[in-house]
């Protein structure tokens, strides 16, 4: 059984070692459940490997910190062990450390200044639909329900706000297949990519400042599909292009952006997620940004603070781990950045 009573470093080390890849995340989720029932000031709610813990102590504000317990696949880095400051394994920045620096608040912090609510979740690093947060929003949305939350996302220690959307489109170049003996019966799709391409690397990305952090925006191909045979000109072919873009954009507005970029060619979506605000503006998360210190950034990616961000909770990311490690097979995190995390969220929750 995992011991919330031990230093959060050991802690996190414990739960690094209990491997709970996406989808096989029950044995942790069986601990943390475990650990949390135990707490007399807890309320614990389970749906699947997902487990849910809140105080209820009639405060005028209530906060959510969420952690998710899956990981990428294991690539030879289980055990966990430390070198000097540094705790290695799999998902030990990618969000272990995390983790246990919530559940060491959940049982070190019985009586908060604020309600909170815990959430540690399944599936998030796989698809979408997978995604616990999903299951939860639809069949138990009062469990989410908050002024303010915290996604205990590696940021390296420092508050990023809000998260880029992101859309995947499918650009689409038509041709006249031949024989590639005699190809100028033909038109080449492959060839006819170039004026695609052409304006991909000439796009100018925007930086927008939105609600004071400045977003860095990228318009990229990610892939590219074509060809018949090796004889035959082939008549289609399609680049596939990603754009992640500033949260002062909707979802139509993006793909309006995109269908302009690429005026003359025909433009089809294959999905898309919406950004998140930062939310540092609200009182809750100002008092959050003072109790952590630093000055806070742009989170350049998707997360699930949108998903928050959705449900009307205004949401940061923040985490002791560097996520810049994230999914690599040294994957690390630094014991004193854990310490530090777990000190300044105290700090916010008892001060």
């Amino acid at each position: 059984m995992l011991d919330l009573t031990q230093d959060v470093r050991e802690l996190t080390a414990a739960i690094v070692d209990i491997e709970s890849v996406s989808g096989n995340e029950r044995a942790l989720a069986d601990e943390v459940e475990r650990a949390l029932s135990a707490l007399p000031h807890l309320k614990v709610d389970r749906s699947g490997e997902t487990v849910v813990a809140r105080t209820e102590l009639g405060r005028a504000e209530r906060v959510l910190i969420a952690g998710h317990l899956d990981t990428v696949p294991v690539a030879a880095n289980l055990p966990s062990r430390v070198e000097g400051d540094l705790l290695y394994g799999c998902g030990t920045s990618d969000m272990k450390a995390g983790v246990a620096v919530a559940l060491k608040l959940a049982a070190t912090v019985p009586a908060p200044n604020k309600d909170v609510t815990y959430v540690f979740y399944d599936c998030e690093e796989v698809e979408a639909e997978r995604n616990a947060l999903t299951r939860i929003a639809r069949d138990h949305a009062d469990w989410l329900a908050a002024d303010f939350a915290v996604l205990m996302e590696p940021t390296d220690g420092v508050i990023e706000g809000g998260c880029q959307g992101t859309l995947r489109a499918e650009v689409t170049v038509a041709g006249k297949r031949a024989h590639s003996a005699r190809s100028w019966f033909g038109v080449n799709a492959i060839h006819g990519i170039e004026p695609v391409l052409a304006r991909l690397n000439a796009y100018e990305a925007r930086r927008p400042v939105v609600d004071g952090l400045e977003y860095h925006e990228g318009l990229n191909a990610v892939g590219v599909r074509g060809g018949v045979a090796g004889n035959v000109i082939p008549d289609l072919c399609v680049v596939s292009v990603n754009y992640r873009f500033a949260p002062d954009l909707s979802i139509e507005a993006a793909q309006a952006h995109v269908r302009e970029v690429f005026e003359g060619f025909e433009v089809g979506f294959v999905d898309a997620a919406p950004g998140a605000r930062p939310g540092l503006t609200h009182p809750v998360a100002a008092a959050f940004a003072g109790a952590v210190g630093g000055t806070p950034r742009a989170k350049l990616g998707w997360t699930d603070v949108a998903r928050f961000s959705a449900l009307g909770v205004p949401a940061v990311n923040y985490g002791p781990g560097d996520p810049n490690l994230a999914h690599q097979q040294g994957e690390y995190v630094s014991l004193s950045k854990i310490v530090e995390s777990e000190r300044a969220m105290l700090d916010w929750l008892t001060i």
